[in-house]
């Protein structure tokens, strides 16, 4: 599976209507459509594709039409999504319409091209569970514990300093966090 890391963007025109499509991280979802609706005021369609991982280790994914016939906008865009095995990430494709009708055939295919073009835009990054480690280290060994997460390469630190010690937590894969315990131990 793989992620997509950042925003990209991508149109296509289609019998004079206009298909922008944008590709981000799931999380930003909410935050992007706000903004396109402002940025777009004219626009007909906002078209909404995204899967991600829920709390339980599930996938779970949803579309919307957004008034184009069903099943010829949302559903389509997801499809695209999952052939790329993209997971945490949504995708909003807004139309303009053209005045030419597309048909459902032609709504399919413009929805479906559209997003391929910018899956092809966007960098990915392959997906890899991660969770939560929590530890504490004295002051004197913070360094030392610091130069062995960077050697892991592992970034994503958060510190609090405490009376005595400092309390560190990390997030990362398990096979790093079993990793830095066999490092830590020694």
């Amino acid at each position: 599976m793989f992620i997509c890391n950042q925003h990209y963007q991508a149109t296509l025109e289609e019998k004079k209507s206009k298909f922008i499509a944008h590709i981000f991280p799931y999380d930003q979802l909410e935050t992007i459509l706000k903004s396109l609706k402002k940025e777009h005021p004219k626009a007909r369609h906002f078209v909404v594709a995204f899967r991600y991982i829920n709390e339980l280790g599930q996938i779970a994914e949803g579309s919307s039409d957004n008034f184009e016939p069903k099943g010829t906008a949302g559903r389509p865009a997801l499809n695209v999504l999952r052939g790329h095995k993209l997971i945490n990430t949504g995708v909003i494709i807004v139309r303009y319409f053209g005045g030419i009708k597309l048909g459902t055939g032609g709504l399919v295919r413009a929805y479906s091209d559209t997003v391929n073009l910018v899956v092809r835009e966007c960098e990915l990054s392959e997906y890899r569970k991660e969770e939560k480690y929590t530890f504490k280290c004295k002051y004197s060994n913070l360094s030392k514990v610091e130069h062995i997460l960077q050697q892991l390469n592992i970034t994503n630190i958060e510190k609090k300093f405490e009376t005595l010690h400092v309390a560190l937590e990390i997030q990362t894969s398990t096979n790093q966090i079993t990793k830095l315990k066999r490092y830590l131990e020694q």
